[in-house]
C-alpha cells in the first residue's frame, strides 16, 4: 500500500511539473515602454484592447499591443506584457526576461549586431514637433530650423537625425516622450524629432503643439531602417522570428493603417 501511495505521489508531482512547463510554453512575453503612444502606452483602465502589465497596476494599450495580441493568438500562446525603459529593452531580451520587443523599434545596423529583427510591421516618416506660435511654425525645410533648440529621446535614431539640422542647438536627450513634450510646451526646447504617428499622438493630446513635415528633398535624409519598425528577437530564436514573419505576412497594409488610426483615436 505504501508503494502504491508513493507511486501516486510521483505521478501527481509529474503532472504538476508538466502543467508548469506547458504554462511556460504557452506564453509569449513582449517588452515595450508603455510610454510611446500611439505605438504603446499605459492606461489605468483595461478597455477593449488593454493587456495587464506584469508587476504594475496599469494596462498596456496601443498599436504594438494590438499587434502583439494578434501574434500571440496565431501562435496559440498567452500574451504577457512587461514595461521596460527604452534603453533596457535589448538587455532584457538577451537576458531572457522577454521573448520579443514590440515597441516601435527601428531595425538599425547597430541594433542588428545584438538582436535579430522581423520583417517591417510599420513604415512612417520623420517630422519635428513644435509649439503653436513658434517662430518655426512656417518652416518648410530643415534649414528653416537653423539654430533651433532640439531635444530628443535618449538612445533613439532621432538623436542622430537632429545633426542634419544646420547650426542646430542640440540639447541633452531625455528619457521619455512625456519629458520631450513638456520641454517644448514650456519653451525649454523649440522642438523634438519624432516619427509621424508619435507626432500625431502628441498633437492630439496637446492642443498647443503642432508638427512640421517636409516634402522630398527638404527634410531628413533617411535610410529605409529610419522609417521602418520591426520586432526584435534574440539571435538564437530564428524559429520564433520565422513564425512571426509568416504571421506578419497575413496582415494587410489596410489592416495595419486601420490599427494605427484606431490607436490614435483612443489616445484623444
Amino acid at each position: 500500500m505504501k508503494k502504491v501511495f508513493v507511486l501516486l505521489m510521483v505521478l501527481f508531482s509529474s503532472l504538476i511539473l508538466s502543467g508548469c512547463n506547458n504554462d511556460t510554453k504557452e506564453t509569449f512575453t513582449v517588452g515595450l515602454e508603455a510610454d510611446y503612444a500611439p505605438f504603446n502606452w499605459m492606461s489605468p483602465q483595461k478597455g477593449e484592447h488593454g493587456v495587464k502589465i506584469t508587476g504594475q497596476p496599469g494596462y498596456a494599450d496601443g498599436y504594438d499591443v494590438v499587434l502583439a495580441k494578434y501574434i500571440a493568438d496565431k501562435l496559440n500562446k498567452k500574451l504577457v506584457i512587461k514595461a521596460i525603459e527604452w534603453d533596457g529593452l535589448i538587455t532584457a531580451l538577451n537576458n531572457g526576461e522577454i521573448d520579443a520587443i514590440i515597441a516601435g523599434m527601428s531595425p538599425t545596423e547597430v541594433r542588428k549586431q545584438s538582436v535579430n529583427f522581423s520583417d517591417v510591421y510599420y513604415r512612417s516618416e520623420q517630422v519635428i514637433v513644435i509649439k503653436k506660435g513658434s517662430i518655426y511654425e512656417s518652416a518648410t525645410s530643415l534649414s528653416d530650423f537653423s539654430g533651433a533648440k532640439i531635444v530628443n529621446q535618449l538612445g533613439t535614431l532621432q538623436e542622430t537625425l537632429t545633426d542634419q539640422i544646420p547650426n542646430v542647438n542640440k540639447q541633452t536627450s531625455l528619457r521619455s516622450y512625456a519629458e520631450l513634450i513638456q520641454a517644448v510646451r514650456s519653451s525649454v526646447s523649440d522642438g523634438f524629432v519624432a516619427e509621424l504617428p508619435i507626432a500625431k499622438s502628441a498633437v492630439n493630446t496637446n492642443s498647443d503643439l503642432i508638427y512640421i513635415s517636409f516634402s522630398d528633398g527638404n527634410g531628413f535624409t533617411v535610410l529605409e531602417e529610419d522609417v521602418s519598425v520591426s520586432i526584435a528577437f534574440r539571435k538564437s530564436d530564428t524559429t520564433l522570428r520565422d513564425e512571426v514573419n509568416r504571421i506578419l505576412a497575413t496582415i494587410s497594409s489596410e489592416t495595419r493603417n486601420k490599427w494605427m488610426l484606431e490607436a490614435l483615436n483612443r489616445q484623444v
